[in-house]
């Protein structure tokens, strides 16, 4: 006999009728976050707005740029999601710090090109991980060390003083608004 014919002349075993399987319901899908209220959503908003006006108005003074993209993102996720864990102290300021740490490391070693600041990001990504500081902007914020080559001596300072500003305001404008939820969730 050929054994592809044996498994197909074999006998076939009947299911023995029983107790059914207990039924797992199946969890919900994920679904989009629920709309924020009117006030909840002027508030966020008019705060993010706000800080960023803040740098670009601090900037103009000191005749730097002190608004970099990945700034306003951050005030985005500190104004508009503060429980996150994207959205606490310690990621928005060591994040970012750590962000342009590995920039300024990779363009050292790499020079200034597309192909170095993908790597820049890519450092930053696994530093942010073992430091459990997570933070997606400050991954930008070396994409932006690398490709724009600020000094690092006015960089840094201006960097970290942008990030602590965004803090401040998340706290203040948590505080402002009774129903906004309190911001930080963790400071450190």
């Amino acid at each position: 006999m050929n054994p592809s014919t044996a498994t197909a002349t074999a006998p076939r075993s009947e299911a023995v009728p029983g107790p059914e399987p207990a039924a797992h319901p199946r969890p919900a899908a994920p679904r989009a976050p629920a709309r924020p209220s009117a006030a909840a959503a002027v508030h966020s908003v008019s705060a993010a707005t706000t800080v960023l006006l803040a740098l670009v108005a601090i900037g103009a003074v000191i005749h730097e740029p002190v608004l970099i993209p990945p700034l306003a993102a951050s005030a985005a996720l500190v104004h508009s999601a503060p429980a996150l864990p994207l959205s606490q102290p310690r990621g928005v300021v060591l994040g970012h710090l750590i962000g342009a740490a590995a920039g300024y490391a990779v363009l050292a070693a790499a020079g200034s090109s597309a192909w170095a600041a993908a790597l820049a990001a890519g450092l930053t990504l696994a530093l942010l991980t073992l430091a459990r500081t997570p933070h997606s902007p400050a991954v930008a914020t070396a994409v932006v060390t690398v490709l724009q080559t600020p000094a690092p001596a006015r960089f840094v300072p201006l960097l970290f003083g942008s990030t602590v500003l965004l803090v401040l305001t998340g706290y203040a404008g948590s505080r402002i608004r009774r129903k906004a939820p309190r911001y930080p969730a963790y400071w450190w």
